[in-house]
């Protein structure tokens, strides 16, 4: 796949830039810096980022998350819910007037696997940009990858050895080899798994049988997800020299390090960056996946919001930890929006 700074098509990237004039009123003109948007939504969660260039990297102006759930039920009919496409428009409104009020110059909106899959994904792209304004481009899950590692490999450990990043998201997660000997890393080898919290959840609940055990459950989800990796399994060789190293990007991840710090509160200061060891993240994961669904919404940091989807999170990283045997894992709570952004300025210097 090669050189991760030219690796997204150029071609098929400009109908889903937008300028600032889809977005804002034609007449106000602001002189000054330019202000660029990344939007990233996935199946589970709207995730917004304004920032400004700063030196070789870029200042964050406005940031916004909200778990919407767009592809909550879609395995079942293969289609976006009327509940869960409301949940998602009033995200995005918000997206919409944040975009307006700091005056964007350059933005990229892109989908992910909910809308790669749904049977109503491109009618529902069409509802979002007559109502919101907002362009959103269903990007390929090989496209996925290159952009979460271009946001967050800054965070690898130093190291000679071969590198995996992945990210776990709502519908798919994406694993991908990469060697960082260049100054941007190149990418070996990639595999998306179709398997996210939220699909993983709902297949592994519609496949239960009555009264199965917590410890069961947990099993049959590992099992799933080790089936989906099998694949890239057999393509990775024994890492040969250096150490293997491991970064996450996802909201399992920085989740689980919140919970492995005993965090009151999620902090992104004391997590973006933070390196794990692997066992305390098994520790972790097994200790939640043996907890009744009431119990794990009262651990801090997971709440309600995530309580239903935090063990099938745990199930895929563990799954992850079986294929690659890396003593510790790095955690970055950047990804897709910072790749984004990134080659936005690129393109806008």
């Amino acid at each position: 796949m090669g050189d991760l700074s030219h690796q997204l098509p150029q071609q098929p990237d400009r109908p889903a830039v937008q300028q600032a004039k889809d977005i804002r009123p034609r007449r106000a003109r602001w002189p000054e810096a330019r202000h660029y948007a990344a939007l990233d939504l996935g199946t589970n969660n709207c995730r917004l980022l304004i920032a400004r260039p700063q030196g070789p990297g870029f200042a964050v102006i406005d940031a916004f998350s909200r778990i919407v759930r767009l592809g909550e039920g879609l395995a079942a009919s293969g289609r976006l819910s009327d509940a869960a496409i409301d949940r998602t428009l009033a995200a995005l409104r918000i997206c919409a007037d944040k975009l307006r009020r700091r005056n964007v110059t350059l933005a990229r909106s892109v989908a992910t696997e909910a809308c790669r899959r749904a049977a109503n994904g491109p009618e529902f792209i069409a509802r979002v940009r007559e109502e919101t304004g907002i362009r959103l481009d269903i990007i390929s899950a090989e496209e996925e990858a290159r952009l979460a590692v271009l946001g967050c490999h800054a965070l690898l450990e130093p190291g000679d050895g071969p590198a995996m990043v992945f990210d776990i998201g709502g519908g798919s997660t994406e694993l991908v080899l990469i060697d960082t000997h260049g100054t941007v890393p190149s990418v070996i080898d990639w595999h998306s798994a179709p398997w996210g919290v939220v699909s993983l959840t709902e297949a592994a609940a519609a496949s239960a049988r009555c009264g199965e055990s917590l410890a069961t459950h947990y099993a049959r989800m590992r099992a799933m997800v080790a089936e989906s990796f099998a694949p890239f399994a057999r393509r990775l060789d024994p890492p040969r020299g250096g150490v293997p190293r491991l970064l996450g990007t996802s909201g399992t991840v920085t989740t689980l390090a919140s919970v492995h710090l005993g965090l009151s509160s999620y902090d992104r200061s004391a997590i973006d960056g933070l390196i794990v060891p692997t066992q305390a993240m098994r520790d972790v994961s097994a200790r939640l996946a043996g907890l009744a669904i009431a119990d794990r919404a009262r651990v801090p940091c997971i709440g309600q919001e995530r309580a239903d989807l935090v063990v099938a999170g745990c199930a895929i990283l563990e799954s992850i930890l079986d294929i690659w045997p890396a003593e510790r894992i790095g955690i970055a709570d950047r990804g897709i929006r910072e790749g984004i952004l990134r080659r936005l300025m690129q393109a806008g210097t």
